[in-house]
């Protein structure tokens, strides 16, 4: 009698933690991407650049090892000399993130 109670609070329990999944909305983030990312980045493979290459294809940045959820949001929320300092929100943040991890082959 106990074992079934057991396996069903075992269960119930495991279940939420089996369906979290990185936050954010790659759409969006494109998006955003779109507005604030793409005069000094290539947002995808095959869109048009901008003019120079002083910065790396987003593409490239996703595909680095270093490359995590956590790498991106540290750079940026961390002001930089040659990038603008957006002031993300939590969600515009979530969002540009899975935009550019939705970016690896």
């Amino acid at each position: 009698m106990r074992l079934p109670a057991a396996l069903a609070i075992l269960a119930a329990t495991a279940l939420p933690a089996a369906a979290q999944t990185e936050p954010g909305d790659p759409l969006a983030g494109r998006r955003l991407a779109e507005t604030w990312c793409a005069n000094c980045h290539q947002l995808a493979p095959g869109m048009r650049g901008p003019a120079s290459d002083a910065a790396a294809p987003l593409q490239a940045i996703a595909q680095m090892p270093s490359t995590t959820s956590m790498s991106l949001r540290v750079f940026l929320q961390t002001p930089h000399a040659n990038m603008p300092d957006y002031r993300l929100t939590r969600e515009q943040l979530d969002d540009v993130v899975a935009y550019i991890l939705s970016l690896r082959r």
